[in-house]
């Protein structure tokens, strides 16, 4: 399909709607392509990421984190992923609010696939956002490099659940490099899911129970 029949607007490095967050990064991107209200590239967003294979009790919190912080007046921005990305894009949803996803792919394909309606959804009330052209299917390494995105353009990320080896702790050392806020939410020290939290939290990390705790540290406008 063409850019014209799918309507995503390519933003060249430089340009008016391309988000100055970026240029934090040490290789931001040349372009990105964006498939919705690029006007929410200017808004103060908020990271809410974790596994994808999260417990219930983890995607609820994904859930009522992104609703509040929404509710207060927070872009939640995620990436599409199974888990913790899609509560947190849901919750954002169920508050009468907008999200910005950033895919791994091109915004003519969603990944994971099952995630087609609430990809859709997010087009029309949102903003889906990628540095890959339209017909690049998902790779491995699309992924790292979708998380500097998630990190660079928000203030702060969240930390849901995740273990050691979760790829949202990747979103979080960037994040942290750049000078973003980082936050985790503790879990049962027996748990290998909250393995990843624990680790972010001695590494300075803010402990937090309550969405209002992450809006002491992010004073938004």
């Amino acid at each position: 399909m063409t850019l014209e029949k799918q309507m995503i607007k390519k933003i060249m490095r430089g340009s008016p709607n391309y988000p100055t967050r970026l240029n934090d990064l040490f290789d931001p991107p040349s372009c990105i392509y964006a498939l919705g209200n690029v006007q929410l590239l200017q808004r103060p967003m908020i990271a809410i990421v974790g596994s994808r294979a999260a417990s219930p009790q983890g995607l609820s919190h994904a859930y009522f984190f992104a609703q509040s912080l929404a509710r207060s007046g927070a872009l939640i921005i995620s990436g599409l992923a199974r888990g913790v990305d899609g509560a947190a894009h849901k919750g954002s949803l169920a508050a009468e609010s907008q999200t910005l996803a950033v895919c791994g792919t091109g915004l003519d394909i969603t990944y994971p696939k099952e995630h087609f309606g609430l990809a859709q959804q997010i087009a029309r009330q949102g903003l889906l956002v990628s540095e890959f052209m339209p017909g690049t299917g998902p790779r491995p390494f699309h992924f790292p490099k979708r998380n500097r995105i998630i990190a660079a353009l928000s203030l702060g990320v969240i930390v849901i659940e995740a273990a050691k080896n979760s790829g949202s702790l990747i979103t979080a050392r960037i994040a942290a490099d750049l000078g973003r806020e980082i936050f985790a939410l503790p879990g049962n020290i027996h748990d290998g899911h909250f393995a990843g939290c624990h680790q972010l939290i001695q590494q300075g990390a803010k402990l937090v129970c309550k969405p209002k705790e992450v809006l002491e540290e992010i004073l938004l406008p």
